[in-house]
């Protein structure tokens, strides 16, 4: 099982995972949602599409912009779509 975790708590995990350029798309169900907070961010990748982000709150801490996801991907990369991503610190384990 594929886990995502922060500051040494488990924010995600799930067996069903979609690797795309090294990074490991967690579907939203399988994601924490109390730890998740809405960020403005956007940013644009030519193939996949404009990403949105959270920032990750989790025991008065918080991760800006950890966690980003493509709510309308291009159809390249479908497969992501209701899925999100982790980095800044937070340790994925396939």
């Amino acid at each position: 099982m594929a886990t995502a975790s922060w500051n040494g708590t488990t924010i995600a995990e799930s067996d069903d995972v979609v690797v795309v350029e090294g990074n490991l798309y967690f579907p939203r169900d399988a994601v924490r949602p109390d730890v998740l907070r809405d960020s403005a961010t956007t940013s644009v990748c030519p193939w996949k599409g404009t990403a949105s982000y959270h920032s990750l709150e989790l025991d008065g801490a918080t991760n800006t912009d950890a966690a980003w996801y493509y709510p309308a991907p291009k159809d390249a990369a479908a497969e992501i779509r209701d899925r999100i991503a982790f980095w800044k610190g937070v340790t994925v384990t396939p």
